[in-house]
């Protein structure tokens, strides 16, 4: 009989690549896309392998269409290494402590978006 896998995650996410800038300790340790984002944080990967449990991060997330980017503090909450081949990237999820109010809804309202486009794509495949 085969084990049951229980989802530990507690929100959705969104396979989405947006582009973000991640800094630790006034030094930015990546520039790459995100591999998902949530309401509450987000996945990326870097080469930094300083990084730790509860470091905190400022993050500079470029939304389409918007001014600006929307920027967060967060937090890391895992890390880990899914290839020991030499160069290889860490997989970091952070989540997000802090997002000023103007910013929240920027980022928000497009996350909205993202799930209401994904619901559409399903409905359409369900129809034919």
């Amino acid at each position: 009989m085969a084990k049951q896998f229980k989802e530990r995650r507690r929100y959705l996410r969104v396979e989405t690549p947006l582009k973000i800038r991640v800094i630790h300790k006034d030094k930015i340790i990546a520039e790459t896309t995100t591999k998902n984002i949530s309401p509450l944080g987000l996945r990326f990967e870097t080469s930094d392998k300083s990084l730790k449990i509860d470091d905190p991060l400022e993050v500079q997330i470029e939304i389409p269409k918007a001014l600006n980017p929307v920027h967060a503090k967060a937090a890391v909450i895992w890390k880990n290494k899914p290839s020991t081949e030499n160069g290889s990237l860490y997989d970091v999820g952070c989540g997000f402590t802090k997002i000023e109010e103007d910013n929240k809804n920027t980022f928000l309202k497009f996350f909205c978006d993202l799930l209401y486009e994904q619901a559409k794509e399903i409905d359409k495949k369900g129809d034919k």
